[in-house]
């Protein structure tokens, strides 16, 4: 016990003993007076139980904090440099992964090697680029692989580390040139059979209506055209549609086999010649899927269609459907024509790819057809394959999960 500690607690034991002698000589019972004092004893301890001068508790033992921050900017997935004077200090494992495992202590403008990037890393750091000023983004392309596309950004901290910060843009890039490729390609399938369609009628106003066998002919080629302009403009509504649908997985529980029937009887009703080539081959005991059963009649339609047209005139395009090893439920098309080139087939979802695109055209495709059946496919939690054979034929199949297998809406799976 220190002498500070122990004047303290004499002085108000003191206190306590002359307060309980009052209550005494007021109150004349010495049970009342015992009482308040061991009561004021024992809060006197409490309250000078927490001592000023007690002997401090053991300073916690100091981290590294240069080690502690590199080891957060090694978690982050993007690149990340901290440079003092010009050299790299810490380099995260995105940066090395991206850049090289040499580049700690290296000049800054070496590690990285790009023309933009050394002028904005040559130049003198300025005060207050950490807040902002002077942070504006360098946009590198080439770095790391001819594609790839990075924006760099630079900062300060207050003891002079310049901290420079890769942000791989290739995505944002990609999606923005497929973007500009859709409008461009879609203005050219309409103005295509729009400018058709324009030349006809002004010929017809001209006098060439006057014949009635040249007359008939430029309105059938009219009529063509104006229909192809529907069906893209229907391709495109569907596309859209599907898209804005892509994370809503469908309520109704769909019997495929029985969607198959019904899409054969539509297609023979239509009076297509190679309707007699279609040939159902559906393994019993196939479960349901969850679908949207409007999306998958147009799945379905598509790809028989587009079995149709490139398979060889007399020849089976075969419908499947069975359940394989993992329990998942197997949609496969196949055709027996030309093949394609393996080169072609990574890209044949691609909107408006064609591998022919004269013939294509002749046949009345819109180059829309595998982009909606792959986008169909994903929304329903499904796969899409191709696998083709030149000189053989190709085989498109879908794998989706059965009804089973899917989350059911609230209020459980209705049979649609």
């Amino acid at each position: 016990m220190t002498p500070r500690f122990a004047q303290r607690l004499t002085a108000a034991t003191i206190v306590v003993a002359i307060a309980s002698a009052i209550i005494l000589l007021l109150d004349h019972r010495i049970d009342t007076m015992l009482i308040a004092l061991v009561g004021g004893i024992a809060a006197v301890l409490i309250a000078v139980g927490t001592r000023e001068d007690a002997d401090p508790l053991p300073a916690p033992r100091e981290t590294d904090t240069g080690d502690f921050i590199h080891e957060v900017l090694d978690t982050i997935v993007e690149p990340v440099m901290l440079v003092r004077h010009g050299v790299v200090t810490f380099a995260n494992r995105a940066a090395r992964t991206l850049l090289g495992q040499h580049i700690p202590g290296e000049d800054v403008r070496v590690a990285i090697r790009h023309p933009a990037a050394m002028e904005r890393l040559a130049a003198v750091p300025v005060t207050g680029e950490s807040a902002g000023e002077g942070d504006r983004p360098v946009e590198l392309v080439g770095l790391g692989t001819p594609d790839q596309r990075w924006e760099m950004r630079t900062g300060m901290t207050s003891d002079g580390v310049r901290i420079v910060h890769l942000i791989d843009q290739t995505g944002n890039y990609a999606a923005e040139r497929m973007r500009v490729d859709f409008v461009a390609n879609a203005s050219h399938e309409l103005r295509t059979p729009l400018a058709s369609i324009l030349g006809f009628v002004e010929t017809l106003s001209d006098g060439a209506g006057d014949e009635p066998a040249l007359r008939a002919r430029f309105l059938k080629v009219m009529f063509d055209e104006a229909r192809r302009m529907q069906r893209l403009v229907e391709d495109l509504i569907s596309l859209s549609r599907i898209e804005a649908e892509k994370y809503r997985l469908p309520p109704v529980a769909i019997d495929l086999a029985d969607l198959i029937a019904h899409v054969c009887d539509e297609i023979a009703d239509a009076g297509s010649p190679r309707a007699k080539d279609v040939v159902i081959d559906v393994a019993g005991g196939a479960p349901d899927v969850i679908g949207d059963r409007a999306q998958l009649s147009q799945l379905v339609h598509n790809l028989v269609g587009d079995a149709m047209k490139y398979g060889r005139e007399g020849t089976p395009v075969t419908i499947g459907l069975s359940t394989d090893r993992s329990g998942m439920v197997r949609l496969a098309i196949t055709d027996e024509g030309e093949g394609i080139a393996p080169e072609h087939i990574p890209r044949l979802t691609e909107r408006f790819y064609r591998v022919d695109a004269g013939r294509s055209r002749s046949l009345g495709g819109t180059g829309l057809g595998l982009a909606i059946v792959k986008h169909i496919a994903e929304r329903h939690r499904g796969r899409l394959d191709i696998a083709s054979r030149q000189g053989v034929g190709t085989t498109v199949s879908i794998t989706l999960p059965p009804a089973d297998s899917a989350a059911p809406p609230a209020g459980g799976v209705i049979k649609g």
